[in-house]
């Protein structure tokens, strides 16, 4: 069967950064429900189209097409008296977006002078990636999958 709207695909992947250092892999295979339901990056669904079991992609994206630009507005320096003692660089916090009420994850990535630089920016923000792809398994979507946009079972999504 060849991948084409509305079916569940399972796949195994390696994402590279811009030095092509490997920087995610799969340790268990993913599904998506193939056919424009955000499930997976847009280009590496289209390269995907009409490939069956065993085939692979080899996709390079630019920054816009994966993770997106570097935002400057949701990089912060707070006051470090507004997170715990045991604050670290690398540690993650929830907060609000003043503007929109969106919950933000922010990563601590430098503390220095009584405040700490925080960043909800995606890590890979900015970069260029690099997204190997072979194919494990390509089958029809079921009513429900379709109905709730994302493939369920035993690699996708549980209800």
């Amino acid at each position: 069967m060849q991948i084409a709207k509305n079916t569940v695909v399972t796949l195994h992947y390696e994402m590279f950064d811009g030095e092509n250092n490997l920087i995610d892999k799969t340790e268990e295979p993913i599904s998506y429900l193939h056919g424009g339901y955000d499930g997976i990056f847009p280009l590496v669904e289209e390269a995907l189209q009409g490939k069956a079991v065993g085939e692979t992609i080899d996709v390079t994206l630019q920054a816009d097409d994966a993770f997106g630009e570097q935002e400057e507005e949701l990089v912060r320096v707070e006051p470090l008296d507004v997170f715990p003692a045991d604050i670290e660089v690398g540690m993650m916090f929830e907060a609000d977006d003043p503007e929109t009420g969106e919950v933000l994850l922010f990563r601590v990535t430098d503390i220095a002078d009584g405040k700490a630089v925080v960043d909800a920016n995606h890590p890979l923000a900015g970069q260029a990636i690099r997204f190997k792809a072979t194919v494990a398994e390509v089958r029809e979507a079921s009513a429900d999958e379709v109905t709730h946009g994302h493939a369920h079972g035993e690699h996708g999504h549980h209800h």
